[in-house]
């Protein structure tokens, strides 16, 4: 997909990665305010349990619920998302499926294809339409072992640490 197809694709993507958008700077600035996700912070994130937790000198203080959107290859360039890959554990995928269907249903780029060039701004904006249409309290990345790993959050509860 060029960056053409992504706005003059007929279906309003433009307008709908902008809402989402505005959406998701509001959240992810009260989520880092509220939960002190700044400075020195620890986390640590698990596939099989779909958990993160963030500590500050080993001592945690927040966790929440993760739903891996995809990821993307960085030496490929090359992004699928989470729904496309049979080899992740079922907790982890949360309910991703529901963002194809929204990309299906509304015909948007992006979000049914299994794949895609992983251009930033793709990748981008399938994160920002996928955390509002499933309702994240916030975004989360990662990079392990040459792939980037796109989150969102949910469920986050302090610990009372």
């Amino acid at each position: 997909m060029d960056d053409e197809a992504a706005r003059d694709d007929g279906s309003g993507w433009e307008a709908v990665v902008d809402v989402a958008r505005a959406r998701a700077r509001s959240r992810q600035a009260r989520m880092v305010e509220r939960h002190g996700l700044s400075g020195d912070v620890q986390y640590d994130w698990s596939l099989d349990d779909a958990r993160i937790t963030w500590a500050h000198g080993g001592t945690v203080f927040l966790t929440g619920r993760l739903t891996l959107l995809g990821t993307v290859a960085l030496d490929r360039e090359t992004s699928l998302w989470s729904w496309a890959n049979p080899s992740l554990p079922p907790a982890v995928l949360g309910d991703v499926d529901r963002v194809r269907r929204y990309g299906e249903e509304h015909g948007h780029p992006v979000l049914p294809w299994p794949g895609f060039d992983a251009h930033p701004a793709h990748v981008a904006a399938a994160r920002l339409v996928a955390a509002s249409v499933l309702d994240a309290e916030g975004l989360w990345a990662d990079t392990a072992d040459g792939v980037q790993l796109h989150f969102l959050l949910h469920d986050l509860t302090p610990t009372g640490a």
